[in-house]
């Protein structure tokens, strides 16, 4: 790790300079640009500093995000491993609701099989069956994805510390988790303007959204945290990300789970 990276100030300075550009509409420099070498580690603490900037000026976490968990997803970002953000309270839409897109730079969403726990999840030793346990609803989810630099012309680290690209999300109505349920059978469809434009399964998310919940759990343990009763877990797209143009309205349903829809403004 470069001495540039270690520098409190800096990992300062590059989460406000992505705070600025989500505020304000204007794209900043993506980071590897900035510093060469960038390394995940680096990533992930100037994704830190800026939530942490965010909650000490009265934000609320609320769950969390994982991303690049699909194959589709991977696919078209060119990476190979999955990624983390958090969710705050202000990201939060209501279900039929209007995503106002000013300020946005390059929004598009996708659709997820989304979890809220019941009980905390943690410990070095987490396994599938304590996080079925820890699950009390699943419910289908649009994510809205967005990217601070302007294009998605970037690499994991660049997402990573933009917040894993985070933006905006609405949650269905949820249903009753028991731990036989079995996510990796469950097919979303995702219809635009009321065309059925793609869809995926539950298996598509690492083989099984619990699996992406595991490796959340397991991610967060080595950072000295953990996931909370009633956090929301979006465990990552059963497809590749739509592009969201004003006066489209998004709608993803399942024969097994009610819709969400979303309608951009």
């Amino acid at each position: 790790m470069s001495d540039t990276a270690r520098d409190p100030d800096w990992l300062l300075n590059a989460a406000d300079d992505l705070r600025t550009a989500e505020q304000s509409g204007k794209a900043t420099t993506p980071l590897t640009q900035v510093l060469p070498g960038l390394t995940l580690e680096t990533a992930y603490r100037v994704q830190a500093a800026a939530i942490s900037r965010r909650l000490d000026g009265g934000a609320r976490l609320v769950g969390h995000k994982i991303g690049l968990t699909s194959a589709a997803m991977q696919r078209q970002m060119g990476v190979s491993e999955p990624d983390s953000g958090v969710l705050l309270e202000d990201m939060a839409l209501p279900s039929g609701g209007e995503l106002h897109t000013a300020g946005l730079l390059a929004p598009r969403i996708e659709a997820e099989i989304g979890l809220r726990l019941g009980e905390d999840l943690t410990g070095p030793d987490i396994d599938d069956q304590a996080a079925r346990s820890a699950v009390a609803e699943v419910f289908l989810a649009l994510e809205v994805i967005d990217t601070r630099y302007g294009s998605w012309g970037i690499t994991l680290e660049d997402s990573v510390a933009d917040n894993a690209s985070s933006a905006r999300f609405a949650t269905g109505e949820p249903v009753a988790f028991h731990p036989d349920t079995d996510l990796a059978r469950i097919f979303v469809a995702v219809r635009v303007d009321d065309q059925l434009t793609c869809g995926g399964y539950g298996r598509d998310v690492l083989g099984d959204p619990i699996n992406a919940l595991l490796w959340l759990a397991r991610r967060l343990h080595t950072l000295g945290t953990s996931l909370r009763a009633g956090d929301i877990v979006l465990p990552g797209s059963v497809h590749a990300s739509i592009p969201l143009a004003v006066g489209t309205t998004v709608q993803a349903s399942s024969p097994r789970l009610p819709a969400v829809q979303l309608r951009a403004a």
